[in-house]
């Protein structure tokens, strides 16, 4: 059952743009009553949000979703009948661009259903505390990601993250001939840096990517460490080749991913003529750990020219000091258009800056990148 007052009167308002003043419409969808009425109430003391409705089953919220407009869904993944989890791809499908972020007692550190929630589309994850403990910190991480996600119908070109209070230009220019020198130059590593949403974007990219490239690949995804052995399986069944978390010492292989582990900036070191992993624990502006920017600015040292950087959804400015370090040293950067992203953060940041030789969506740029990799690879 969904309740909400505004679920049927505003459904016909909800069809045209609004203000960018507007509050950032949420559908809660959670089987219990009590963790409805203590999110609502939570959201409720910022007054930018408002509850459009709220539901007890995925089945409910699917329906509810035919006849209003919201910009997040926060979403239980243990709930009665088909339950939170089997029910991202239809609940994204009927949601009219919303985000589906995940406030469940399963998304628990390392918890296999977290992953595959963010793999299934999902754009954020948030563990849901026990009875009496939902004030706090819980509260404060949960309005500054409802804020980071924004709104569902923002047009082109205006802010992604609501704080930081400036608008987009619609055309950036890329420092250099990067894209010219991506056919010209052979690529010799690959490194993706990602956050907010970027498990689903990785799995759109590696989806459109050659099954052989034919050189390392390396990925930096912000998740906690206990999640990283989860998410390497997931990503090599979603990528078809070899995906393992980074040890100081591995050594790059062609078509290996290298994963930074959730405790750790994953750099490069010449080791002996070959490029081996170090990891590194040093702070960073961006405060990140891991961190793109380390990753990147390694690639620059080592690779220069022959390294292409992949900036996919994030929140904030990570990745940026490192895209430029890189393309000062004859790199490429590539980022995902705002459309595609579900936090335009990080690849803003690098397009803003004049980094990016292409912003496109995660499945576009993988196609940029196979069409400079030699035909006999893809055969």
């Amino acid at each position: 059952m969904v309740t909400g007052a505004h679920a049927s009167t505003r459904a016909g308002r909800d069809a045209t743009p609004l203000a960018r003043t507007r509050p950032i419409r949420l559908m809660i969808v959670d089987d219990s009553v009590v963790a409805r009425a203590v999110l609502s109430r939570m959201v409720e003391t910022d007054g930018g949000f408002e509850i459009a409705a709220v539901a007890g089953t995925a089945e409910d919220a699917i329906e509810a979703l035919g006849q209003i407009r919201v910009d997040t869904i926060l979403l239980d993944l243990e709930m009665p009948g088909v339950g939170g989890l089997k029910s991202i791809p239809k609940i994204l499908a009927a949601a009219h661009g919303a985000r589906v972020m995940i406030v469940s007692s399963q998304a628990e550190a390392g918890a296999e259903e977290t992953v595959a929630a963010l793999a299934l589309g999902a754009a954020d994850t948030l563990p849901k505390p026990g009875t009496g403990r939902f004030n706090g910190r819980f509260s404060q991480v949960l309005l500054a990601k409802l804020h980071a996600l924004g709104r569902a119908d923002r047009p082109a070109g205006s802010v992604a993250e609501p704080s930081s209070g400036r608008t987009a230009t619609a055309v950036y220019l890329p420092i250099g001939e990067g894209l010219a020198r991506l056919g010209e130059v052979p690529i010799e590593l690959l490194a993706i840096g990602s956050s907010t949403g970027g498990i689903h974007a990785l799995g759109e990219l590696f989806g459109a990517l050659p099954r052989r490239v034919g050189v390392p690949i390396l990925v930096t995804q912000h998740l906690p460490a206990p999640f990283m052995a989860v998410f390497a399986r997931q990503l090599s069944t979603t990528a078809g080749r070899e995906a393992l978390v980074a040890e100081d010492g591995m050594k790059l292989a062609p078509d290996r991913i290298i994963i930074a582990p959730g405790d750790a900036h994953l750099t490069l070191f010449d080791d002996h003529g070959a490029l081996a992993v170090r990891l590194m624990r040093h702070k960073v502006r961006s405060g990140c750990l891991p961190s793109v920017d380390p990753m990147f600015a390694s690639l620059a040292a080592a690779v220069g020219a022959g390294a292409v950087g992949v900036v996919l959804t994030g929140m904030g400015r990570d990745g940026s000091e490192g895209a430029a370090a890189l393309v000062k040293a004859g790199g490429t950067i590539l980022a995902q258009d705002e459309a595609s992203s579900a936090v335009w953060g990080m690849p803003r940041a690098v397009a803003e800056a004049g980094l990016a030789s292409a912003i496109l969506s995660p499945a576009k740029l993988a196609r940029r990148i196979g069409a400079c990799i030699p035909e006999a690879l893809c055969s």
